[in-house]
């Protein structure tokens, strides 16, 4: 079964609040309990220190514990009379609290009066067990020792061992008397005391479904708003899925969100740019396709109706469109191969300024005819060792060299400067007008792009031949960037690593 987020999220926040509200109701129950039997028993510890003063007191009137011994009644009374507030409980009947009327009070006082006196004579003869709902009672757990740790007063040793019990030592001028001694209490038992943590076991159960419904409530707002955005961005993605580019979201926030809104902004950003340079280049390639193919099947057409006669000049210029069309779309199919990353390179071990002497060597002539200078400049005693793939550098210069020849007025010049700096070569080629405008420069490696007022299809060419020059020279880590020339044209400036040796 699907399962939105939103409910995930509200599952998930609910059930983490959940858990969080059991944990901290079960550590209050047990802390509650825990702390109410702590304040009982250090109320007892107080209980116990006036005891003492008491004990004390009349060991000094009498000098031993014999009077004790022979009137347990007394004990009990003493005991009894450490209490602050007495709760009367009827014998056999269920606890309950004190009446305030007189009668009760003097009933309740008779009542107790006979129940310490027949547990004083039970004590005295050791007979019996002392009953369940009595073995709690602050009376039925002190103990008092002799100055020989000779029980005088207390429950029987057998019920509940005397080692469980802290002892205190009891001083008649610096001497030590007896021992003071109560077992603790080890769980409550009281019933006003098992009401009271009852009632408050009840209220912490209540706060913690108060808690979660409280959570419950805000936990499908919470879940709404934050899923909101998730949705937004789904429906802006089938938006993009389905062609529609300009597709933008809304940001609103600066966490995870919104940095995935950002980037998916950059991504339909790109695909609307990747989508209208694939649009143009489709237009591009089929418009440079069509003028050869159009010059052809013109001069092809003219031959068959006998306008023109298939002589060598019309064979030439034939040869010369095919020529043409052949080298378009040889660039085409070196920038396929890029753009698919089958572009080999055989880089091996090379000087560069042997390689540049080589390819300027070819075109002198052509320069020559054409009336322009040639100029070179790097020093002979420099090496530029290079690791790179020779055909390919023998093909960036050649397009970059004839880019120069065709586009440099006669009686121009080409400046040639090779630099090193460190383990860097930088390439200088610059030719004289006619120039580039600044904002066109940028966009001189840009596939199908010219200049058309100074470098028009008459030229030839179809704007190719940077591409491929840019593809050649990132291929061996290098930069290639068009600037002004000082000498009136386009400045070609090429940087490339050397290798170190």
């Amino acid at each position: 079964m699907k399962i939105m987020i939103k409910y995930r999220l509200f599952i998930a926040m609910l059930a983490a609040t959940g858990a969080a509200v059991i944990c901290m109701f079960l550590i209050m129950q047990w802390s509650i309990g825990r702390g109410f039997l702590a304040y009982v028993n250090t109320m007892e510890k107080e209980r116990m220190d006036r005891l003492a003063e008491i004990l004390v007191h009349s060991y000094t009137e009498h000098g031993n514990w014999q009077f004790l011994k022979d009137s347990p009644e007394t004990w009990f009374r003493i005991v009894a009379g450490t209490r602050g507030v007495i709760e009367m409980e009827r014998l056999g009947q269920r606890d309950r609290t004190v009446e305030r009327d007189r009668d009760a009070d003097r009933t309740g006082a008779a009542e107790r009066e006979e129940f310490l006196i027949r547990q004083a004579r039970r004590f005295a003869n050791h007979s019996g067990a002392f009953p369940q709902r009595l073995a709690h009672r602050f009376e039925m757990r002190v103990i008092l020792l002799d100055a020989q740790h000779q029980k005088v007063m207390g429950p029987p040793e057998q019920a509940r061992p005397y080692r469980d019990a802290a002892f205190q030592k009891l001083l008649v001028g610096g001497k030590v008397v007896g021992y003071l001694g109560m077992l603790p209490r080890l769980h409550l038992t009281d019933q006003h005391q098992l009401l009271f943590v009852k009632r408050q076991k009840v209220a912490m159960g209540m706060i913690a479904a108060v808690m979660l419904l409280v959570s419950a409530a805000l936990s499908m707002p919470l879940a709404n708003r934050l899923v909101s955005p998730i949705k937004l961005l789904a429906s802006s993605m089938h938006r993009l899925a389905s062609g529609k580019f300009d597709t933008r979201v809304e940001i609103n926030s600066a966490d995870e969100l919104g940095q995935l809104g950002a980037d998916f902004n950059t991504l339909a950003l790109t695909l609307e740019k990747n989508e209208a340079a694939r649009r143009h280049w489709v237009a591009d390639i089929s418009h440079e396709l069509r003028t050869p193919l159009a010059v052809l099947r013109g001069e092809i057409e003219a031959i068959q109706d006998g306008i023109r006669l298939p002589t060598a000049d019309s064979m030439r210029s034939l040869h010369g469109e095919v020529m043409q069309l052949s080298r378009l779309v040889d660039d085409l199919y070196q920038l396929s191969l890029h753009d698919i990353g089958g572009l080999n390179y055989r880089k091996v071990d090379m000087d560069l300024k042997e390689a540049l002497c080589d390819a300027l060597d070819l075109f002198r002539s052509e320069f020559a005819q054409k009336g322009i200078r040639l100029s070179e400049s790097f020093s002979d005693s420099c090496h530029f060792p290079l690791f790179a793939d020779p055909e390919r550098l023998h093909q960036l210069f050649d397009n970059l060299l004839e880019n120069s020849l065709k586009y440099t007025d006669p009686q121009g010049e080409l400046a040639v400067r090779l630099e090193r700096h460190g383990q860097r070569a930088t390439l200088h080629l610059e030719d004289t007008a006619p120039g580039v405008p600044e904002a066109d420069l940028e966009r001189l490696f840009d596939r199908l792009y010219r200049v058309e007022n100074s470098r028009n299809r008459a030229l030839g060419g179809a704007g190719l031949g940077l591409s491929l020059c840019k593809n050649i020279v990132e291929a061996h880590e290098g930069t290639i960037t068009a600037h002004p020339s000082p000498l009136g044209g386009v400045q070609i400036r090429i940087d490339l690593p050397l290798r170190r040796s």
